[in-house]
Formats: structure tokens, C-alpha cells, sequence
């Protein structure tokens, strides 16, 4: 089941080993403590992949980031949104998300009220039914036969 709770689980571990320098996240897609494999999971956690990799990625802190000046400027009640300095830099910094909801409520319930489990069947089937693989090239098909071959006469001892 894919729900708020295991959204929370995947998020810690993935976050975790990720902070503390691990070059592999285990369990995307899994489910009923990775007996399972649930594609719908597998496209949440992908998110929750980008987004850990983003965290990752940090952030500049320097004179042009810091933007003393703007914040002078616009004081502590002004608005920054208007600011030219805050959308030449905000789109770099944005987390931005294919899946998770990021609209206004009232858009939302317009729209549809799809939970993230609903827009990510829908993405998962997209992914399924827009796959297109590449023929293996014959030469590199032969290859992989012929170690197969070899593999199993070995095993046989012939």
C-alpha cells in the first residue's frame, strides 16, 4: 500500500544513508519490507530520489546568494517575489516535482483531487505503455549466448 506512512519511511531511508555519504539507495519500489515490488512505489521513490539528490546538491552561500542588498531593500515585512534578484535565483534553488502536488487546494479539487498513489498509476502506466527498447545488436546477442553456453557447459561438466 502506498500512503502517507511509507511516503515518510522512504523519505528517512533514502535521506539518511544519503547524508552520511552512501552511493546506494536500497528498496525503490519495494513494499511489504521488499517482498513485494509495487510500480506505483517505484515511481514515488523516484521523487523522493530527485529530491534527496537536490538536498544533496546544496546550495551557494556567497555576496550574490546571501543578497544583503535585497533584503536591506525590501526590510523585514517587504515582499521578494518582486524582486529581480529573487527570480534570476529562484528556479535554480526550487525543488520542483513531476508527482507531488504543488498547486493551490481549489486547483487541486478542480482538477480532480488526485492523491499522489493516483497520479503516480497514471505516470507508472504512461512509463509502460510508452516503453520502447532497442534491439540488442545481433553481434552482442551472440556474445551473451555464448557465455551463457559456456556458463551452462561448465556447470554440466562437459
Amino acid at each position: 500500500m502506498c500512503d502517507a506512512q511509507i511516503g515518510h519511511e522512504k523519505t528517512l531511508t533514502a535521506m539518511l544513508p544519503a547524508l552520511s555519504g552512501a552511493s546506494l539507495l536500497y528498496g525503490m519500489g519495494m513494499i511489504d519490507s521488499g517482498i513485494a515490488m509495487c510500480y506505483e512505489q517505484l515511481v514515488i521513490d523516484s521523487e523522493i530520489v530527485h529530491m534527496v539528490r537536490r538536498i544533496l546538491k546544496g546550495m551557494a552561500v556567497n555576496e550574490e546568494t546571501l543578497a544583503k542588498e535585497v533584503i536591506k531593500a525590501v526590510g523585514p515585512v517587504g515582499n521578494f517575489l518582486g524582486q529581480k534578484h529573487t527570480r534570476t535565483h529562484m528556479r535554480q534553488e526550487l525543488s520542483t516535482s513531476s508527482l507531488f502536488e504543488r498547486r493551490m487546494n481549489d486547483v487541486w479539487v478542480r482538477d480532480g483531487s488526485k492523491d499522489s498513489y493516483q497520479r503516480a498509476r497514471e505516470k507508472a502506466l504512461t512509463i509502460y505503455e510508452n516503453q520502447k527498447n532497442d534491439p540488442v545488436p545481433p553481434e552482442i546477442a551472440e556474445k551473451l549466448r555464448s557465455i551463457v553456453e559456456a556458463a551452462e557447459e561448465e556447470e554440466n561438466g562437459l
